[in-house]
């Protein structure tokens, strides 16, 4: 397992790949960090090759994001999707070993865009009735709520990737404008940082170090996109 590691992560640049195309197969960046953590805390990864699948692992968990952004609001993908949900699902009880697993990846896969049409369906029927401005303003002190919100859902669902999808659905619904949704993805992205933190309790120095490590990279990489936020109304002006 340590040499197969090894090969995986030589370099920070093959760390992070792997970290990313692991995420995004599992469509879970706690589950990757997690997996990090434990690796350094017995000895198989070293902590520069736990940092490569970290920031890996913060790449990979956009792709939900995106399908929904790219397919999901585009394509009418959940009629399409039921076949292939019957065929992963007869692959899964009519096979064992590979066969099954690759049936409930395919099931898995297209459950993501059935559930993207039920929330759009749900979300229209409050057009109208939930308004941007039923939320908090676009000020400082309100965005600074909406993380807070963003990081609460995130602690509840233990999924931003889940988190996410909904604040896209809100925004094609008009519940939510544009910087309410974008102050919600910040919040999910610094509370998904709650899991690697209880993964370190108990661990060795370096499984904390990594732990935290993922702590850093998500608080600082909210902190440039809160930034960026705020200087949204600038940067349309320039443009």
């Amino acid at each position: 397992m340590r040499v197969i590691l090894g090969s995986f992560t030589s370099t920070p640049v093959t760390g992070a790949l792997t970290g990313a195309a692991t995420t995004a197969v599992v469509q879970s960046s706690s589950a990757t960090t997690v997996a990090a953590v434990g690796f350094v805390a017995s000895g198989l990864l070293t902590f520069p090759q736990a940092l490569g699948i970290i920031f890996g692992a913060n790449l990979g968990t956009t792709l939900t994001g995106w399908l929904v952004a790219i397919l999901g609001f585009k394509l009418d993908l959940g009629q399409i999707a039921l076949p292939f949900v019957f065929l992963g699902a007869a692959m899964k009880l009519a096979f064992s070993g590979r066969v099954a697993l690759v049936g409930q990846a395919i099931a898995g896969f297209y459950l993501i865009f059935i559930g993207i049409e039920h929330m759009k369906d749900g979300l229209d029927a409050f057009s109208g009735i939930v308004t941007p401005t039923d939320f908090p303003p676009d000020t400082i002190l309100g965005r600074l709520q909406l993380i807070l919100i963003g990081i609460l859902i995130t602690l509840v669902t233990q999924s931003s990737s889940a988190g996410v999808a909904t604040a896209l659905a809100a925004l094609g619904a008009g519940a939510i404008n544009f910087p309410q949704a974008a102050a919600l993805v910040i919040g999910m992205d610094v509370g998904t940082t709650f899991t690697a933190v209880l993964a370190t309790l108990g661990g060795g120095t370096m499984a904390r170090r990594t732990g935290y490590a993922h702590v850093i990279y998500n608080v600082l990489t909210g902190f440039m996109a809160f930034l960026l936020l705020g200087n949204r109304n600038n940067l349309v002006t320039c443009d």
